[in-house]
Formats: C-alpha cells, structure tokens, sequence
C-alpha cells in the first residue's frame, strides 16, 4: 500500500557523475547514501544522493557504454520545500558547484523561491513555503 512512509527513489541520466556529485553533496549540502565503486562492463555507474535517514533520495545513473543525454524540459522539476527564505549563500554554492541560476517557467517559482539548473539541465526548485498537505 502506498502510504506517508512510501519511499521515493527519483532516477535520472547524467552525462557527468562527478559533476553532479559537486553540485548535489558540495553544492546543495546533501550526502552520498551509495555510488559504484568501479566500473563494471554492461551495468551503468550510479550515484545515489539525499538526505540520511529520508524517505527519498535521488538516483543519478550514467552508462559509459551508451550515454544517454539528458531531456530535461523547463517544467522537469526537483522542488524543495525549506519554510524559510533561501540563503544566498546557497544559491552562490550552487552556482560555484555547477548550477546556473534561471528564471522558472512558472513565474509562481519565481514568486515562491529560487530556480536553479544542475549541470545536466535538469531544475531545481529551492521553495520558500511549507509542504501543506
């Protein structure tokens, strides 16, 4: 049954495992949970990121055989829900970590936080409300 303790694993391409690793762990502050440890012929090499002990976490895979480039469209979002104000300083991370800064398709985005691109493309939504079910 799907229910409040419901894990969620968000899988995606990356062109650049380690890249991503600077802009997820350096960058936004989460944490290895698990990777590869070496390359291994015919599987992908993956990077497993979040937050200790969630009930999410993102996987990013690449696989050197067949890269597959990433499609992210402007609506393809990460949303976050922080409750307080974002912290420039974490928007300059982000930023120094591999992520441009954009306007949001969605103006109410823009209206309720910060949108960033990883370096894949993909967005990131650093939300200023609270998750109200």
């Amino acid at each position: 049954m799907i229910g409040p303790d419901t894990r969620l694993r968000l899988a995606r391409p990356s062109l650049d495992l380690a890249a991503a690793e600077r802009f997820y762990v350096d960058g936004l502050g989460l944490e290895v949970l698990w990777r590869t440890a070496e390359r291994v012929p015919g599987e992908h090499d993956l990077l497993m990121v979040g937050p200790p002990g969630a009930a999410w976490h993102l996987e990013l895979t690449h696989d050197p055989e067949r890269p597959l480039r990433p499609t992210p469209t402007v609506d393809d979002l990460l949303v976050l829900y922080l409750g307080t104000p974002v912290d420039p300083a974490l928007v300059e991370r982000l930023t120094t970590h591999g992520g441009t800064r954009v306007p949001a398709h969605n103006p109410y985005w823009d209206e309720h936080g910060v949108t960033v691109t990883d370096p894949d493309g993909y967005r990131l939504v650093l939300c200023t409300r609270t998750w109200n079910t």
